[in-house]
């Protein structure tokens, strides 16, 4: 739901470390380090960060317009609407205050840190799934329900584990493998690839 961007790399500007964020990410995607080790060597870079921090970098984020509209929208059909990202927790809960159902990220400790990460707690392609299918069994809806936007590598898995998917920015190896693709800056018309006109 970022455009362009990622939540790490709104985070590390604040903290004027967007260049090794940068790198970092680079590494991830190469396959050069996994999840785990990217969480830890985030965790080690942000030594500094506080809540301030992390609310300025939610705030000056260049999100999707018409996100809450979406999610309005969902609600008001009687449907559901979730988040899951390998972003940290402490950044991807305050989108509930948007209006999504729930919200889940890679388990990372309260902002500042006084605690380590935990490498059990972070998240990768196949954790998507598995969250997913929990949210599935608490919504009281199946896989065949549901729909998936994303616009990563992290979710091929998930785009694999239900009948319709929207790739939203993504590259050609992710939108190949989607049910629908977009390019552009407002969920709204991303979803009405798959939702009701209106």
């Amino acid at each position: 739901m970022l455009h362009g961007t990622t939540a790490p790399l709104e985070i590390s500007r604040q903290l004027g470390l967007e260049r090794e964020t940068v790198a970092l990410e680079r590494a991830i995607a190469d396959g050069r380090i996994g999840p785990p080790e990217y969480a830890a060597q985030v965790y080690d870079l942000w030594a500094g960060l506080t809540d301030a921090h992390v609310r300025a970098a939610f705030e000056a984020a260049p999100w999707l317009a018409r996100i809450r509209e979406v999610w309005a929208q969902i609600r008001n059909a009687g449907e559901y609407c979730a988040v899951v990202s390998l972003s940290p927790s402490f950044f991807v809960e305050r989108l509930l205050e948007w209006g999504a159902h729930a919200a889940h990220g890679s388990r990372f400790p309260a902002v500042p840190f006084t605690e380590p990460v935990d490498p059990s707690g972070v998240l990768n392609a196949a954790a998507k799934v598995v969250i997913a299918e929990r949210l599935c069994a608490e919504f009281g809806v199946t896989r065949a329900d549901c729909v998936a936007y994303g616009d990563s590598a992290s979710d091929k898995e998930l785009f694999a584990a239900v009948p319709v998917s929207v790739a939203v920015n993504a590259d050609s190896h992710v939108a190949d493998l989607a049910t629908h693709s977009y390019s552009g800056r407002d969920l709204w018309e991303a979803y009405e690839l798959v939702g009701p006109a209106q």
